[in-house]
């Protein structure tokens, strides 16, 4: 196996160990103070385990020295991938956005600030710390893969940064007249991040069906100069 092939892989496997560590973390504890958005959290990074899971079997398929690597079928792997990388992510902020909006008709939620401020600053470092060394690795080997996987750490910072900065607004307002709001805090900010979140999916859809049409194209153009 090549020097590259394996910085893949073992990307990858990072990311596949970061996300389950964040993913636990972030459902249990979100369930233990009544968070909504650490839930979001934290099933985000399970999505995105399902995910690593699905490009480092790509991956290994990919490396096998009997694959054609110049077959259109096989250069349409990467770009399937990451298309369904990006269908899922967008279906999951759906609907969490949904999820969102029932708690806020239904009153907002009650949640513990202290715990949760603990939680959004260590998952701000970690996730911001997994998508740096991602993507400084990724840039030596040119692999599509995990450049995705460094995107969906840039999302899930961003959650986790929204996560923080709404709990420190929830925790100024618990101590002014205006304590009442806080309850809404934590479903606006899954609101929030859900709308942000569904540009970065839609682009990666795109991005990729572009090229599944081009490599599908161009497969139709050499098959019919076969053809002559």
């Amino acid at each position: 196996m090549s020097s590259s092939m394996q910085q893949e892989r073992g990307l990858l496997l990072l990311s596949t160990v970061s996300s389950f560590t964040f993913a636990i973390l972030g459902i249990v504890l979100g369930s233990l103070v009544g968070s909504l958005v650490i839930i979001f959290d934290g099933a985000y990074s399970l999505v995105s385990l399902a995910l690593t899971m699905l490009s480092l079997g790509a991956a290994h398929y990919l490396h096998k020295p009997e694959i054609d690597k110049d077959s259109s079928q096989v250069a349409m792997i990467a770009p399937a991938v990451i298309a369904v990388k990006g269908l899922v992510i967008a279906l999951m902020c759906m609907w969490s956005f949904y999820s969102a909006i029932e708690a806020i008709l239904a009153g907002g939620r009650d949640i513990n600030a202290g715990v949760a401020l603990a939680f959004g600053m260590i998952s701000v470092v970690g996730c911001y710390g997994t998508y740096r060394y991602i993507k400084a690795k990724s840039q030596n080997i040119s692999s599509a893969l995990a450049d995705a996987e460094a995107k969906q750490w840039v999302m899930d910072t961003v959650i986790s940064a929204a996560v923080l900065m709404g709990f420190v607004v929830a925790k100024i307002l618990m101590m002014t007249q205006y304590s009442h709001l806080a309850v809404y805090a934590d479903p606006t900010m899954v609101i929030l991040a859900s709308i942000y979140f569904i540009i970065v999916p839609v682009k990666m859809v795109r991005q990729a069906a572009s090229e599944l049409m081009d490599i599908y194209s161009h497969a139709d153009l050499v098959h019919a100069q076969h053809i002559k």
